[in-house]
This record gives C-alpha cells, sequence and structure tokens, in this order.
C-alpha cells in the first residue's frame, strides 16, 4: 500500500529520484538528439549509447526502488500513464514532461481523495484515475486526440 511506506523507504525513494533528476538534466540532450536522430549524434559525438543506456539505467533503479515501495501495479501505472496522457496535450518535449507530472501528481492525489472517500485501496484507486487521465486525454487531448480528429470543422 502506498500508505504503509515506511520512512527509510521514503528516503531511499527521495535520493533515487533527486539523482536520477540531476543525471537526466546531464543527460537530456544528448538523450533528446539520441531519440530525434541517432544517426546525427553518433556522427558528431559518441555520447548517444551512454546516454541511451545511462537512460535506461535510470529507469530500471526506479523501477526497482518503486517496486520495493508500493508495488509493480502503481509504479507501472505511474510511470506508464501519466506518460501516455501526456501526448494527447502536446508534441514538444519539455511540455510533455510537465504535463506527464502534472497529471502523475494529480493521479495520486486525486486517487488518495478517492481512496478515502470511497473506501477503496489506495494503489488501485490512484492508477484508476490515472487510467481515467489517460482515457480523458485520448478523447480530448488536442493533438491525435479521437475528437479533435474525427470532428476537426471544415473550413473553405
Amino acid at each position: 500500500s502506498a500508505l504503509a511506506v515506511d520512512e527509510a523507504t521514503l528516503h531511499t525513494m527521495m535520493w533515487v529520484a533527486a539523482g536520477s533528476l540531476l543525471t537526466f538534466a546531464v543527460i537530456y540532450r544528448a538523450l533528446l538528439l539520441d531519440s530525434l536522430d541517432p544517426l546525427f549524434l553518433r556522427s558528431v559525438s559518441r555520447c548517444g549509447p551512454i546516454a541511451h543506456g545511462v537512460f535506461l539505467g535510470l529507469v530500471v533503479i526506479n523501477l526497482v526502488v518503486g517496486f520495493q515501495a508500493i508495488g509493480a501495479l502503481m509504479v507501472v501505472g505511474l510511470m506508464m500513464l501519466p506518460a501516455i496522457a501526456a501526448r494527447f496535450w502536446s508534441q514538444r518535449l519539455p511540455w510533455l514532461m510537465a504535463i506527464s507530472a502534472l497529471i502523475g501528481m494529480a493521479s495520486v492525489w486525486l486517487g488518495l481523495l478517492l481512496s478515502y472517500y470511497a473506501s477503496l485501496p489506495c494503489g488501485p484507486a490512484i492508477v484508476v484515475v490515472a487510467g481515467s487521465a489517460y482515457l480523458l486525454s485520448m478523447m480530448v487531448g488536442p493533438v491525435r486526440g479521437l475528437l479533435r480528429r474525427h470532428y476537426t470543422p471544415v473550413t473553405h
């Protein structure tokens, strides 16, 4: 349960998150270039595969710490659903990261409220809210959302 995380685990999660953010800030530009045009990055620098490997290492470390603290369902749900939902709101990477973080924070907050008032387990309630954010984004998101795609006004 997310509510049963002890202080030592919380400190571990905090240090892993802080280290991940700092490392990500260092490799951001190389990772961005690697994801957009790996051949160009390879032609001008050798840091593409290194940045990619470091990023995958960060993902694994965060998954392991998350599995240990709050379980597989919540970690995978909170790692994937906000990021996927953000794709329907922007195409720019900085905005995607900010929107994803906001969706994740809102999912946790609303999920805990839902858990409290509906007497539900908090982990699944948080993931249900994050899943609902994904479905809402898929329907009404301005970038590739279903309503936008199917009901675009015809201009002459």
